[in-house]
C-alpha cells in the first residue's frame, strides 16, 4: 500500500428495519473542508487528479468504482505544475474497489498522491470529504494516459 493511503473499515449497525452507518468522524480525517457528492454513470474514467496540500476521503454508498492512485510525492512538483509530464518512470499502481458488495470503507488519499475512477457498475455514487475547501491552485491534473495505466482493460465487476 502507498505510503500514508488508509483503508478505513466503516461500523455498520443493522436491524430489521434496515441499517445505519458511520462514514467518517473528525478523529478520521486530517481536518474538515467540504463535503461533495459525484454521481457517475458505468465506464466513466475521471483521471488524474493530484494536490499539493488537500486530503481526499473517497466513500462510494451505491454502484462500483475502480480507484486507482499512484504515488508521485517525489517527482510531482515537476510533473504537474510546470505543465505535462516530462519526467515519466514506470509507476506502481495501487487499485481499491469500492461500492456495492464490497467492504463498507473509505479511502484516504494523502497529497502527492495521483487519483483517478472507473466505474465498473453505475449509477455510481461518490461521496468525498477534502481537507481543505476548493482551491484552483491546489488542484493539478495529469492527462488520464500519460502514467502508463490501462484505463481500457476489461475489469472484473
Amino acid at each position: 500500500m502507498i505510503d500514508g493511503v488508509q483503508l478505513i473499515p466503516l461500523t455498520t449497525h443493522t436491524d430489521e428495519r434496515g441499517f445505519f452507518r458511520e462514514v467518517l468522524r473528525i478523529t478520521d480525517i486530517e481536518s474538515f473542508g467540504q463535503l461533495s457528492w459525484s454521481s457517475m454513470y458505468t465506464g466513466t474514467i475521471k483521471a488524474w487528479h493530484i494536490h499539493k496540500i488537500q486530503w481526499d476521503y473517497w466513500f462510494v454508498p451505491i454502484g462500483v468504482i475502480k480507484a486507482v492512485l499512484v504515488d508521485l510525492r517525489e517527482d510531482y512538483p515537476l510533473l504537474i505544475f510546470d505543465g505535462v509530464p516530462t519526467r515519466i518512470k514506470n509507476y506502481t499502481p495501487s487499485e481499491y474497489l469500492l461500492g456495492d458488495n464490497q467492504p463498507a470503507q473509505v479511502l484516504c488519499v494523502p497529497p502527492g498522491v495521483a487519483h483517478g475512477l472507473k466505474v465498473l457498475q453505475g449509477p455510481a455514487h461518490l461521496f468525498y470529504i477534502t481537507s481543505e475547501i476548493y482551491n484552483p491552485a491546489d488542484e493539478g491534473r495529469i492527462p488520464h494516459d500519460s502514467l502508463g495505466y490501462d484505463w481500457f482493460k476489461q475489469d472484473i465487476k
